[in-house]
C-alpha cells in the first residue's frame, strides 16, 4: 500500500481538516491531532505537523493536498473560459505536465488564471503553448448558438473536456495516471452527459483545480490566452472593444453594435441564450 507523507503548514492542516466531513474523523491517538478515515483513504495529522496519507486514493489526496516541492508528475488536467462571458467563444484546454517539461516552465508564475492579469496571460501563454503538450478547443459563436438547442452549458463543457482529453491522449500517446477536470457539475452527471460518448474514464473532479493541480492551471492560462486573443481579433474586426462578462456594461455595448451591424451579426459574436440578448 503506498504512503505519502510530508510536514504541512497550519493552512494547509486547515484545508484538510475542512475538505472533510466530521464523519471521516475518527477520535485521534497520542501525537495526533487528527486522524480521517474513509473507504481506500487513510489520513493521519501528527502533533508534530507530519501529514500520513494510506490507502488506494492516497495518490489523488497526496496530490490534492502536497506542498508545491511534492509535485506528483506526470498529469493531465483541464479547465474552460469564456463561459460567463456573453460575447466571445468557449475554449477548452488539456494540457500535459512531466518532469521535463515542468523544469523548462517552472520559472514561470503560474497560478489560478483569475488572479493573473489579461496582460501577464498574453506574456506568458505562449511560452506554454510551445513547450507544453496540450490540446485546445475552440467553439465559436455561430457554433455555440446551433449546439446550445439540443444541449445545455454542462453537456456542451463536458463533451469539449472529454474531446480534450481524446485528443491530448493521440499526441502523448497514453495519459497518466492523475487526471483531473476542474468540476463544473459532479462526477456522475459529467458522465451522464457523456453517455453517447466515446469517454475518457479514471477522472478526478476537484472544484477549484487550478489553484491545486498545475496542470490545470496551465490549461486555464491557455484557454484564457485563446479566449483573450479571440476577443482582440473581434475587437479589430468590428472596430468596437468587446467588453467581458454579462453586466449592464454588456448590455449596453449590445445595443450600440445591433445598431450599427443588426441583430444576424450578432449571432456571429455573441452566446444567444443569455439573459443580454433577451433583454435587447
Amino acid at each position: 500500500m503506498k504512503t505519502y507523507t510530508f510536514t504541512a503548514d497550519k493552512k494547509t492542516i486547515q484545508e484538510i481538516t475542512s475538505y472533510f466531513n466530521k464523519e471521516d474523523f475518527s477520535i485521534p491517538s497520542d501525537y495526533m491531532l487528527y486522524k480521517i478515515s474513509r473507504k481506500n483513504l487513510s489520513i493521519i495529522i501528527y502533533k508534530s505537523d507530519k501529514v500520513v496519507i494510506q490507502g488506494k486514493e492516497a495518490k489523488r489526496y497526496f496530490e490534492m493536498f502536497r506542498p508545491l516541492e511534492s509535485l506528483l508528475l506526470p498529469q493531465a488536467g483541464s479547465d474552460e473560459v469564456g463561459t460567463g462571458d456573453f460575447f466571445g467563444p468557449v475554449c477548452v484546454c488539456a494540457s500535459y505536465l512531466d518532469e521535463k517539461t515542468y523544469q523548462i516552465i517552472s520559472g514561470l508564475n503560474l497560478t489560478d488564471s483569475k488572479k493573473l492579469t489579461d496582460e501577464y496571460i498574453l506574456k506568458i501563454a505562449p511560452k506554454l503553448i510551445r513547450n507544453v503538450k496540450h490540446s485546445l478547443l475552440i467553439l465559436d459563436n455561430e457554433k455555440y448558438n446551433q449546439v446550445i438547442e439540443d444541449n445545455n452549458l454542462n453537456q456542451i463543457k463536458a463533451k469539449l473536456h472529454n474531446q480534450a482529453y481524446i485528443n491530448l491522449r493521440k499526441k502523448i500517446k497514453k495519459l497518466p495516471e492523475i487526471i483531473i477536470v476542474d468540476d463544473f457539475c459532479g462526477e456522475e452527471k459529467y458522465y451522464q452527459y457523456l453517455k453517447n460518448e466515446k469517454t475518457i474514464k479514471n477522472i478526478h473532479f476537484e472544484t477549484k483545480a487550478e489553484t491545486k493541480y498545475l496542470s490545470v492551471a496551465i490549461a486555464a492560462i491557455i484557454s484564457r490566452y485563446a479566449f483573450l486573443t479571440k476577443m482582440n481579433e473581434l475587437s479589430d474586426k468590428y472596430q468596437m472593444l468587446f467588453p467581458k462578462g454579462a453586466g449592464t456594461i454588456v448590455d449596453d455595448f449590445t445595443k450600440e453594435f445591433v445598431n450599427r451591424y443588426g441583430l444576424n451579426e450578432l449571432k456571429k459574436v455573441a452566446k444567444l441564450n443569455f439573459k443580454n440578448a433577451q433583454r435587447i
